[in-house]
């Protein structure tokens, strides 16, 4: 599964890990996505998006056709 979210956008961040001894290698920070699945009235089937936790909040309060809305415009398939 892709480390990005459909509704936000949000990708993995890079930096670094730091020892005790202050040295560096290189680490990544992955987004919490999750797999979840929608009823999509308008459509009359479920749908199934990769999305962070943020964005299942933002679903909750904005609803999911106009979460699918803002997919769809960013160019994303639903």
């Amino acid at each position: 599964m892709s480390a990005r979210c459909q509704l936000t956008g949000a990708k993995p961040g890079f930096g670094n890990r730091i020892s005790h001894s202050h040295r560096r290698t290189s680490r990544r920070f992955d987004p919490n996505v999750q797999r979840k699945r929608y009823w999509l009235a308008s459509e009359g089937r479920h749908v199934r998006l990769v999305l962070s936790a943020k964005a299942i909040k933002t679903v909750d309060v904005i609803g999911i056709e106009a979460a699918v809305a803002r997919i769809r415009a960013r160019g994303v398939k639903v």
